[in-house]
């Protein structure tokens, strides 16, 4: 079996002391889902001085 990735980048707003998301990840996993997508993983990068992260990164994968 072979698979093909997808990494899709979700960048994150600060505001204050509140972090949120640019975009709603909710949707972003139920619209590649739709597609036959998997979610296998969420990257996180290394976090800023303040412990905040700049971006998430949602990993996915479908067989080809």
């Amino acid at each position: 079996m072979a698979y093909e990735y997808k990494f899709v980048k979700v960048e994150m707003k600060s505001h204050l002391f509140r972090v949120k998301p640019v975009e709603n990840y909710h949707e972003i996993v139920e619209k590649y889902s739709r597609d036959g997508w998997r979610l296998v993983q969420i990257f996180a990068p290394a976090i800023r001085g303040y412990g905040w992260v700049d971006f998430y990164e949602l990993i996915f994968e479908r067989e080809i």
